[in-house]
């Protein structure tokens, strides 16, 4: 494992990090900012990140369903924590967002950097397969990070952040996959067995920010029979796009 190999899986780890800031796009579209949208925003944003939640669970129960469990409950309770942390007033300013919205902008880039890790971990480790298996596997999860990058868009964009903002967001929660790619590369057989408590921590993660946060406040704004829908509909979309590319 040549310095060479490491820079090419920190590059590929890279190129997946960047992708995500595509998802901002749809949001350079200037009727898709009305924060009127917030609702059926949080119903999409839901269903996006309950497809990603239902993968992580499938791949790292395919492996131990037990560490799974258990990283499921750490990273519900991480984001728990950092909840109450972000709400007691700490933060005070997110790229010009402020009070209620700085809290679930920053919860939302937290969620979904944390889910970061085991993409960056999985990218890594499927390079030690092989180039040709590390890159197909890198280019899936830059796919893959196109509607995750929507799901962060959706959250900031209706509540003030513009979409540049947005989009460098999305890049920043992604960044610990090219930080993660290069150890997992070297420590692979290692790694492997960790992947199921970090599939299920980023689980829990997006799950309780679901749960506690995005679905109630769509359900006070927007009709529940049209939460519902975009929140199904968008939640087997990104299911299905997972298992075409993964």
């Amino acid at each position: 494992m040549t310095a060479g190999a490491a820079a090419v899986v920190f590059g590929a780890a890279l190129a997946t990090a960047l992708a995500t800031g595509l998802g901002a796009l749809p949001f350079a579209v200037r009727c898709l900012k009305a924060a009127a949208w917030l609702g059926t925003a949080n119903a999409l944003a839901s269903g996006v990140m309950l497809g990603a939640t239902g993968s992580l669970v499938w791949e790292g129960v395919a492996s131990s369903g037990a560490r799974t469990a258990l990283g499921a409950a750490c990273g519900a309770l991480f984001v728990a924590l950092a909840h109450r942390f972000v709400a007691s007033g700490h933060v005070h300013a997110l790229r010009g967002l402020n009070g209620f919205d700085t809290r679930k902008a920053l919860l939302i880039v937290i969620v979904m950097t944390v889910h970061s890790v085991s993409e960056g971990v999985g990218v890594g480790a499927a390079f030690g397969g092989g180039d040709g298996f590390g890159l197909l596997i890198a280019a899936a999860i830059a796919i893959h990070n196109v509607p995750e990058g929507l799901a962060i868009s959706l959250v900031l964009v209706p509540r003030g952040a513009r979409v540049r903002a947005a989009a460098a967001w999305s890049v920043f929660s992604s960044l610990p996959q090219p930080l993660m790619a290069v150890p997992a590369f070297f420590f692979v057989e290692q790694v492997q067995a960790l992947l199921p408590v970090a599939f299920g921590f980023a689980a829990g993660a997006m799950l309780w920010m679901v749960v506690r946060e995005l679905l109630p406040e769509a359900l006070a704004q927007t009709p529940a029979r049209r939460v519902a829908t975009v929140a199904a509909v968008s939640c087997v979309l990104m299911l299905g796009l997972q298992i075409v590319l993964l």
